[in-house]
């Protein structure tokens, strides 16, 4: 399916509709409020403020949807009060997204807002993202999911029809590993050493991962920070910010995730990188052929609770692939 197909799947899901939208302006976000302004009754973007975005973050969203001509509702929520949050357990994505949709949903259904959704695509559910499960927890709509649109497709649409989005719209407490206690000075420190980053070179996306004594910088450009010796000016940088140690990721950040499988002669297996819980699983799954305690089988494909998925007798890598992204969203995944 081209792309233009999966846009008209997602206009005719939002056609007319009152559609309320957990905004960001992320690329994901971004389209959705775009193509809802256009084919929608109404639409509210609300986006939540938790002092821990990146610089610029709620500017750039006012800018957004004024540009798109849509109502904005701004929801400050203090993330530094809430002691699940701040221990940043490997489950801190869940947590996050309970915090924040369960306001988003408050006040799009105060103002009249029954059509709620948010910005998952399809590339999301093959990534350790357990926030998902806020998402289904709330009934949340998942259009760009429904539509099978990856990011890298969801990129191109934007970039050919000149609309703009923010590439770093990340919560900077993902900067820390999990385990660790987020806190309000390690923030500020990536924060700082962020935003140095991005007024002295040209990437457009820029992620200091802080591990205590050594900090970690990511960027979508690795030749920005090599050249000039923009390095040297970098590492004295974030050294004053404390960092004893300063390390480059070589492996450029690349945010145009499509889907792939491993298919061959009519098979195809993936391996997700999370468990699944059968139970909800079979919840959300109809025709189940047969199921027992390590998986369940389903016309041409079979889950396993590892996190496995494999397909059999299709006849096409296109077919193999379509048949993959229409499991996806029936999964339930373990925290």
């Amino acid at each position: 399916m081209i792309i233009e197909d999966k846009i008209n799947i997602v206009k005719d899901i939002l056609k007319d509709k009152k559609v309320a939208i957990g905004f960001s302006g992320g690329a994901d976000s971004t389209l959705m409020a775009y193509l809802s302004s256009k084919v929608a009754s109404d639409t509210l973007a609300v986006t939540i403020d938790n002092h821990l975005f990146p610089k610029g973050f709620i500017e750039h969203a006012k800018n957004m949807t004024d540009s798109f001509g849509i109502s904005h509702e701004i929801i400050d929520i203090n993330f530094y009060s809430d002691e699940e949050f701040l221990s940043n357990l490997a489950s801190r994505c869940y947590t996050c997204r309970n915090l924040m949709y369960t306001q988003i949903k408050q006040l799009a259904l105060e103002k009249g807002f029954d059509f709620i959704c948010d910005g998952n695509n399809i590339s999301d559910l093959v990534n350790d993202r357990p926030g998902i499960l806020i998402t289904y927890k709330n009934n949340f709509k998942t259009p760009l999911i429904e539509a099978k649109l990856t990011s890298k497709e969801i990129h191109e649409y934007l970039n050919r029809n000149d609309i703009p989005y923010s590439r770093s719209t990340t919560c900077l407490a993902t900067r820390i590993p999990t385990n660790t206690p987020t806190t309000h000075e390690k923030i500020e420190r990536i924060s700082a050493s962020e935003d140095y980053i991005s007024a002295n070179t040209n990437c457009e996306i820029v992620k200091v991962r802080d591990f205590g004594e050594i900090g970690i910088v990511e960027v979508d450009n690795v030749n920005e920070i090599l050249s000039d010796n923009k390095y040297n000016q970098i590492n004295d940088a974030l050294k004053r910010q404390g960092f004893k140690k300063v390390a480059l990721n070589l492996s450029q950040i690349n945010d145009d995730e499509s889907i792939s499988i491993d298919y061959n002669d009519g098979t195809f297996t993936y391996q997700l990188p999370y468990t699944i819980n059968l139970e909800n699983t079979k919840r959300q799954t109809e025709n189940i052929i047969s199921d027992d305690e390590e998986k369940i089988e389903l016309d041409k494909i079979t889950i396993f609770e590892s996190g496995l998925i494999k397909g059999n007798d299709l006849e096409s890598h296109e077919l193999a692939l379509d048949k993959f992204m229409e499991t996806l969203p029936k999964l339930r995944r373990n925290i």
